[in-house]
């Protein structure tokens, strides 16, 4: 399995990247540019004291999103349609993770405010923006912060809520992320659920500020484990 991060240059993009090549996935940095891709990596090896990853490599996003097999976008709300836009020649019927929230810094207001679109959600309109093209849209990574990506020698204390309209796009996204230690991935229902996952990311930031706290998140209780993949 080949995962490609677009927009993986970011801090999101990075805690994903780094989360996953831990655990022997092999990761495809994406951006605008191959040399910034590159030099991500770079980043990584830093970050990870290695010389060399062998199952890491950077590349622009339309080269990623070819190559990948399953892709995850890691974009704010303002470069998604562009990104988007560039790599749908590519994406031909693969997974694409979308962990977009639409926050009002789009606009320079407060992160904890929430953008409502007319798709209903980020993911949405996503799937709108990639419709015809076969890509299977899954929800997730919304609502686990950079923070808890970015502390990658701890396990994350947060589920992580999955939402799409394909149950094996779902199953097989679910299984991914769950190699993440400490995640537990739910499955939410179509991918219409995301309108609310999303929302809950404007309240952790939120909460985060309140309490001066980075690594606020969330748990789902009183549900069997059957309903997690772990």
């Amino acid at each position: 399995m080949i995962v490609s991060v677009l927009g993986g240059t970011g801090d999101q993009g990075l805690g994903i990247v780094v989360r996953l090549v831990q655990q022997g996935v092999e990761v495809i940095i994406g951006s605008r540019a191959a040399d910034k891709a590159e030099a991500a990596v770079e980043k990584v090896k830093e970050l990870l004291k290695k010389d060399d990853i062998p199952n890491l490599s950077g590349m622009a996003n339309e080269d990623a999103a070819d190559k990948g097999e399953i892709l995850i976008l890691t974009v704010p709300l303002a470069a998604q349609m562009g990104t988007l836009k560039s790599v749908k020649d590519f994406v031909g019927d693969k997974i694409l993770i979308d962990a977009t929230v639409p926050l009002d810094t789009l606009v320079g207001g407060p992160p904890m405010r929430y953008v409502d679109l007319c798709q209903g959600s980020a993911a949405e309109r996503t799937a709108e923006i990639l419709k015809g093209t076969g890509v299977k849209v899954v929800s997730a990574f919304n609502n686990i912060s950079n923070s808890h990506l970015m502390n990658f020698e701890e396990d994350i204390d947060c589920d992580c809520l999955v939402s799409g309209d394909d149950a094996e796009a779902k199953k097989t996204a679910m299984e991914l992320i769950a190699k993440i230690p400490g995640v537990r991935c739910l499955d939410c229902g179509p991918l219409e659920r995301a309108r609310m996952v999303e929302k809950i990311t404007p309240l952790l930031i939120g909460l985060n500020i309140k309490h001066k706290s980075h690594f606020g998140g969330l748990r789902i209780t009183g549900i069997g484990s059957d309903k997690f993949v772990e």
